[in-house]
């Protein structure tokens, strides 16, 4: 079964909000595992949305949608949204 992987981009409003969202979100995140967190990604073609970019890491796309859409973090998502405008993706892992 391929990896799956859920990236976000964030274009923070409120960094309190966001500082807030981090504490909640964090309890929710046993099945991932964060691979990257940048606040200063460096756009190498096109143009690049967002103040920060998040890459976490799930064991299959299953599990990334379980996570995603679970009660307890869209508890969580719903304080990032109203802190940052957001976009987010999942990708499907090769193999």
């Amino acid at each position: 079964m391929a990896k799956a992987y859920i990236l976000i981009t964030e274009d923070v409003k409120d960094p309190d909000g966001m500082a807030e969202y981090g504490k909640v979100a964090s309890q929710t995140m046993a099945s991932a595992t964060l691979l990257a967190f940048d606040q200063k990604a460096e756009v190498i073609e096109g143009t690049w949305h967002g103040t920060q970019t998040v890459l976490l890491e799930f064991e299959s796309e299953e599990a990334a949608k379980a996570w995603y859409y679970s009660d307890e973090y869209q508890a969580a998502a719903k304080l990032r949204q109203a802190a940052a405008d957001c976009n987010g993706v999942i990708l499907h892992g090769l193999g």
